[in-house]
């Protein structure tokens, strides 16, 4: 139950992830590999056609988008410098 709440807090705070994001993609701290790899993968999951739930089941299509969404995000966090988290209070 705490690991679900811990997601669902996640996701309730994903706009404070923008100024997150933003300085991940511009530092220099973060190496090319990983911001490659990060945008393979959200540009990857956008361009694929293949769903776990596929969208018309129009709430849990949305769900499950939300879903891998959210693990993306945990994905770049992790990869972040320490620094970088600490700065933007975001815990991997």
């Amino acid at each position: 139950m705490k690991k679900l709440w811990g997601r669902m807090r996640l996701l309730l705070r994903v706009r404070r992830f923008v100024p997150f994001l933003k300085e991940f993609f511009l530092s220099s701290e973060v190496s090319v590999r990983k911001k490659v790899l990060s945008v393979v993968i959200i540009v990857g999951y956008w361009l694929l056609p293949f769903d776990i739930v596929p969208d018309f089941l129009s709430f849990f299509g949305l769900i499950d988008d939300a879903a891998i969404f959210m693990l993306v995000l945990r994905q770049i966090v992790k990869m972040a410098p320490a620094s970088m988290r600490e700065r933007y209070e975001i815990s991997a």
